[in-house]
């Protein structure tokens, strides 16, 4: 695949269209999975991709040669969501045991757990990494969101809500959400300790958050929600732009959507396993790959590229098709 889609996008603006949306289909997939994968991360600055799956397996690739470099099992703690740290070969994982939410920061070079991080009492269910240091957050069914250090055992400060979080730093690691019953919280990073700065209502849907993101120019961000709801806000007014509906996602799934790497457009799952993408401008769908899947996959933009990957029973990377391109018909 690599030779291929380098060919490709060496072929083809780096923007984005409708029309190159449109034709986006699996270019390749992992098949080889044994269970749903239930995370996936993409490192910013290398071209590694690292997923967590329902088989107990925590598998590294390389996306640009399209190969898997390594598998580790997590047996004895299983494995539910997965982040890289500034190292491409470094990860922080939580567990999927049910006995030990704790969370773990592992080398995947040598198969070595670095430091373990204990505080939670219940399911994590959101993990974000600062990108300005070494600092995470972390979300839980306890109804706290933990501030770390990846140097410290123990947290750095703890956050209370009422409902199930969802929490995410913004591009530059100076800010960030945590969303739970129908409104967003902004804290600054850097002096948390003070409350929210601003608070962004979803006008009026309070079933649980999913999944909360920025987009890359953190002017916008969006937020998911159980019921099959996708809100897409101006990151500094709270102002909702607009807001996408799929099928509802069971209590024991996560809706994940994402922005396009330049913020024009939204892919997401859906209950149903199917994949749908919106313009940002135009509030209007203008794709989507129905699945066979009963339940929605995790979803990611690979960073800078024409590439988006999804995590269901198999990994498949989606890649623009040139040949249902008129404007690209006949070209060598």
């Amino acid at each position: 695949m690599a030779g291929g889609q380098s060919e490709r996008e060496d072929r083809v603006s780096l923007e984005l269209t409708e029309e190159i949306l449109q034709s986006m289909e699996v270019g390749m997939a992992f098949r080889d999975y044994n269970g749903r994968i239930s995370s996936m991360d993409f490192h910013k600055t290398s071209s590694y991709l690292v997923t967590a799956s329902d088989d107990e397996s925590i598998r590294l690739y390389d996306v640009a040669s399209a190969t898997c470099l390594k598998t580790i099992n997590s047996k004895k703690y299983g494995v539910d969501l997965v982040t890289f740290t500034s190292h491409p070969t470094t990860v922080i994982y939580s567990s999927k045991n049910g006995w030990d939410e704790s969370l773990r920061l592992l080398s995947l070079h040598d198969n070595k757990y670095l430091r373990y991080f204990k505080g939670h009492h219940d399911r994590v269910v959101s993990l974000s990494l600062c990108p300005r240091n070494d600092c995470f957050i972390s979300g839980s069914l306890d109804r706290t969101v933990l501030l770390w250090d990846q140097r410290a055992d123990k947290c750095q400060g703890l956050l209370r809500v009422k409902g199930r979080p969802a929490a995410a730093y913004d591009d530059h690691g100076l800010v960030f959400a945590v969303a739970f019953g129908g409104h967003i919280r902004m804290f600054d990073a850097r002096k948390y300790e003070k409350g929210p700065f601003d608070i962004f209502s979803l006008g009026g849907d309070i079933s649980e958050a999913n999944v909360v993101k920025f987009s890359n120019d953190g002017k916008l961000m969006l937020l998911t929600t159980s019921n099959g709801h996708i809100h897409v806000l101006d990151s500094l007014r709270g102002t909702l732009l607009s807001t996408y509906n799929v099928k509802p996602v069971s209590s024991n799934s996560t809706l994940e959507a994402s922005f396009s790497p330049e913020g024009m457009f939204v892919i997401s799952g859906s209950g149903d396993g199917s994949v749908f993408a919106w313009s940002v401008r135009s509030g209007k769908e203008v794709a989507s790959w129905l699945s066979t899947e009963a339940e929605p996959p995790v979803i990611k933009w690979a960073p800078g590229s024409l590439m988006f990957v999804t995590g269901s029973s198999e990994l498949s990377f989606w890649i623009p098709d040139l040949s249902k391109l008129a404007a690209y018909v006949g070209r060598k």
